[in-house]
């Protein structure tokens, strides 16, 4: 397929953007349990701030790949059947939740509304961080759908899509609120940052399992499947056409297979090793710069993960289109 970056920035942003807010809100929680200092509401406004932005910045990056923008509300009328139409509408909902969340913390609404047993004081920012976690993990779902879905596109049609966009945006959230921990001075950068090494960590064991999958695919459609020749030695030789048109330009990525080897190598490379060594380093330093490249670097690596993505993926339509005389 045709990486369209658009739809990269899309995917990555609002990936970082709810990896974020669920950094943030794990925080709060672990903060209500004792087991780690309270923080002032302040950090939880700003951070959900920043997050709001990654979340605004994918929306936006997302009408750059529309051909009619003036139509994308016709998105959501699907949404019973497409689960591009039900992305449409939880991005919005995550949105107004994550801002309502920051919002709370920095209206001060953080007066106890009732008290579950005798310890676990419930107040407005719980309730809307519970429901603005739910909303998030929906979104992770129905964006990794979109994909997962596609039943002819067999590289992305696996459980393994939902697991990786997923696991992706959590360690890409947590990286990014240890660099904001280190930014204003915060003592929760280990934190955030043992988690975050942690999700990449298993992000790498299943973005593995999906290339080690992928590799070993053997497609239903073929060469001799697609002009219903059934010879073993046929072999394309030219693209139908003298020159080349929405099927070669949308569905193929036009880039060679070593071209493909050096963007997995360097995406293998960006967003797995040298991410954890540099929190690792910033932890054992105590450096407030190294947890900002370490997601500057991650989220680098991220851009060329994504762009693999889809260009790994072969849509049937190239065994005819594809090769040019």
């Amino acid at each position: 397929m045709h990486p369209a970056f658009s739809v990269i920035f899309l995917t990555t942003l609002i990936g970082a953007g709810q990896g974020l807010f669920l950094a943030l809100y794990t925080g709060q929680i672990y903060a209500l349990a004792n087991l780690l200092p309270a923080q002032g509401d302040e950090f939880y406004a700003f951070g959900s701030l920043v997050a709001l932005a990654l979340l605004v910045g994918g929306l936006i990056a997302s009408f750059f790949h529309l051909g009619r923008p003036e139509r994308a509300w016709r998105a959501a009328a699907r949404w019973r059947t497409s689960w591009l139409s039900r992305e449409v509408l939880v991005l919005p909902l995550v949105m107004a939740l994550v801002f309502a969340y920051g919002l709370a913390h920095w209206t001060g609404h953080t007066q106890p509304l009732f008290t579950l047993g005798n310890w676990l004081a419930v107040d407005a920012t719980l309730l809307i961080g519970l429901a603005a976690t739910l909303a998030v993990f929906a979104l992770f779902v129905c964006t990794a759908m979109v994909y997962a879905g596609v039943r002819f596109l067999e590289e992305w049609c696996s459980p393994l899509t939902v697991v990786n966009f997923t696991l992706f945006g959590l360690a890409s959230g947590f990286m990014l609120a240890a660099a904001y921990s280190a930014f204003i001075g915060n003592q929760l950068v280990a934190f955030f940052g043992t988690w975050s090494v942690i999700f990449t960590v298993i992000a790498l064991v299943s973005r593995f399992a999906s290339l080690t999958r992928n590799a070993h695919l053997r497609h239903k459609s073929t060469v001799q499947s697609a002009i219903g020749v059934r010879h073993q030695t046929v072999s394309q030789k030219a693209q139908g056409a003298t020159a080349g048109s929405f099927n070669t330009r949308e569905f193929f990525h036009g880039r060679s297979a070593g071209t493909l080897r050096t963007v997995r190598l360097l995406f293998l490379f960006l967003v797995f090793p040298l991410p954890m060594l540099l929190i690792g380093a910033a932890y054992a330093t105590q450096s407030p710069t190294l947890p900002i490249v370490a997601f500057a670097v991650q989220y680098l690596g991220l851009l060329f993960e994504r762009w693999y993505f889809f260009a790994e993926a072969r849509h049937p339509q190239n065994l005819y289109y594809q090769s040019v005389a």
